[in-house]
Parts: C-alpha cells; sequence; structure tokens
C-alpha cells in the first residue's frame, strides 16, 4: 500500500492495519479454519451458514417437525453448499492474480499457490453438476433454482462484478435464490415480503464490505477489484442508510402483514431485536471498522450471536404457540 505499510501475522491468521486518520487500527482474520487441507479450506466452508437461509421457509410454514419436509430442506442446504462452492472455487480462479496483491486474499489457497487452477477447476465442476443432480433428486424445481444460481454467479464471476453497484446486487439475488431453494424443496408458498428482507440484509452486508474494502486498500483498490474506484465512502455510506432503513421497514411489515403469521401480530415482538442486530452491524463498520468478512460477524461477536438466538427462539416460540 502506498501511505501505510500492513504487518501480516500469518500464524496467527490475522492482519493488523496501523491507526489512520480514516481507518483506526484493527485485526480480522485472514482465513478462518487455516489449519484444514488447502483444498477443503478453498471451498470456503466457513461461507456455508449463508446457505442456511434454505431453512426459513421450512421455520415460517410451520413445517420444522414434518421429517420429510426437513429433510428436503437440508437436501437443498447441501445442494446450495456444493453450487456455493463451486462459485467460490471459480472466482478465486479468475480472481487469483488480483487477489495475490490483496493484504488478506494473498492467503487464499488458489492465490497463494497452494492449490493449482487446475484442480479447483476440476472440483469446481464436480460440485457443480452434483449439486444440480442432487437437487433434481430432490424436485425439479430446487434443480431450476440451483442451476439459475450457477448461471446468474458464474456470469458474476466472468464480469458483472467489474459492473458498479450490479456487482452487490447480483450477490443478493444470490440470497434470494436461497430462501426460493427453501420454499420449492418442501413446496410451500412464501411470503414476497420474506425475499424483500433477503435481498435488502444482503445488500446492506455487500455494501458494508465494499465500504471496507475501499477503506483498506486505499489507492490500491482497483488492482484488487476494478470497480472500486467508481466507489465512494460518503455514496456507501448512503446506500448502507438507505438498505438498513429499507431492510428493518420491510421485516417490519412482513411481522403483521403475512398471511401465514399469527392473525396476533405477535411476530411484531422481535421488531426490537432484528433493530439491535441492524444498529449493532452498523456500530460495527462505522465505530470498530469491521465488515470486510460479515459472515466472520455473526460468528465472532457475541452481541449479535445473542440476538440472532434471541430472535430465533423467540420467533419459533411465537410460530409453533400459535
Amino acid at each position: 500500500m502506498s501511505d501505510v505499510s500492513l504487518q501480516v501475522d500469518v500464524e496467527e491468521g490475522e492482519i493488523i492495519a496501523p491507526a489512520t486518520e480514516e481507518l483506526p487500527a484493527e485485526r480480522e482474520l485472514v482465513e478462518p479454519g487455516r489449519h484444514l487441507p488447502p483444498l477443503i479450506r478453498a471451498l470456503r466452508p466457513v461461507q456455508w451458514p449463508k446457505n442456511l437461509l434454505v431453512y426459513a421457509a421450512l421455520i415460517f410454514s410451520v413445517n420444522v417437525f414434518e421429517l420429510r419436509k426437513f429433510f428436503d430442506a437440508t437436501g437443498a442446504f447441501i445442494c446450495f453448499c456444493a453450487a456455493s462452492s463451486a462459485i467460490y472455487l471459480l472466482n478465486d480462479i479468475r480472481d487469483r492474480e488480483q487477489d495475490a496483491h490483496h493484504p488478506v486474499k494473498q492467503f487464499r489457497p488458489i492465490a497463494s499457490g497452494r492449490v493449482a487452477p487446475t484442480t479447483a477447476m476440476g472440483m469446481a465442476v464436480v460440485l457443480a453438476v452434483g449439486s444440480v443432480l442432487g437437487a433434481y433428486l430432490v424436485d425439479r424445481q430446487l434443480a431450476l433454482v440451483v442451476g439459475v444460481y450457477l448461471v446468474l454467479m458464474a456470469a458474476y464471476s466472468f464480469g458483472l462484478k467489474s459492473v458498479v453497484l450490479l456487482d452487490v446486487i447480483m450477490i443478493s439475488i444470490g440470497f434470494v435464490l436461497r430462501a426460493a431453494a427453501g420454499a420449492v424443496a418442501i413446496d410451500v408458498p412464501i411470503s414476497p415480503w420474506l425475499y424483500i428482507c433477503s435481498m435488502l440484509l444482503a445488500l446492506l452486508l455487500g455494501f458494508g464490505k465494499r465500504r471496507h474494502e475501499l477503506l483498506m486498500l486505499r489507492d490500491e483498490a482497483s488492482q484488487h477489484r476494478t470497480n472500486l474506484d467508481a466507489y465512494s465512502v460518503p455514496l456507501l455510506d448512503q446506500i448502507i442508510a438507505v438498505t438498513s432503513s429499507s431492510a428493518v421497514v420491510a421485516y417490519s411489515v412482513y411481522t403483521f402483514t403475512s398471511p401465514a403469521l399469527p392473525e396476533n401480530h405477535s411476530m411484531m415482538l422481535t421488531i426490537p431485536i432484528v433493530l439491535y442486530a441492524v444498529f449493532r452491524y452498523l456500530f460495527l463498520i462505522y465505530k470498530e471498522h469491521l465488515g470486510g468478512a460479515p459472515e466472520l460477524l455473526f460468528i465472532r461477536d457475541r452481541p449479535t450471536q445473542l440476538a440472532i438466538v434471541l430472535w430465533a427462539l423467540l420467533s419459533v416460540g411465537i410460530l409453533y404457540w400459535n
């Protein structure tokens, strides 16, 4: 980097950015699961919790205790884990030269040379084909959803990721497809508001990540991601404000308008927890200057974990008690 130097502690798996006027000192994990074999790490299993979104339809349709539907939803989860790992491999193969200049991503197995691109590509093909075939065994419509996900995310890797704003929107569409996959796997309708909430949450996390990258990479941002120069911190701050507000409003409307929820509108009791979780995320990206790896915030940040657990318990209690 041109104006600051980064000290990377490889043994601890952390990156230390010295304090500056724009970005105070922070420590963030380079790559979790660093003791796993390189090829397994390249699959990014730490990202698989994102695919838990496929269970949303199962939970909110009050079908958790129906074993057949539970197994079908679990099949959808496994298929999306395979499909998303295939895309991660493809993306890392495409970006290996750019990632080599990134202070954090240079330690990824493909960028660091610990996994050969040919090996990664072979694994990606196996996972992609296997995910579609596995989805077909669960439901034909699920196979279609997984196939659409693979095509869209491949298009993202091969060019759409360079289009400003559309790059994050494409990622958010991937989350919507996860929610849709859970619905088609168990053959239940799902509220459009849940799709909207999923998309807005993904947009919030995605733009928060772009803001972190822009601050961390500074003058070298375009060397890692070609469209980062088109962003600015003030622009991202405004977008984050809009998406966070919209996400809270959309969820609030969902709690008292969805016909699938209790008629006494008791799901509105979960709104304060969602508000806290969103505010906590904003605190982490603005005050603690985190956000480069949103999935790790959910794993490492205890207040966020507590909010998620409380929301889940209260939601399940309300849905199944009624």
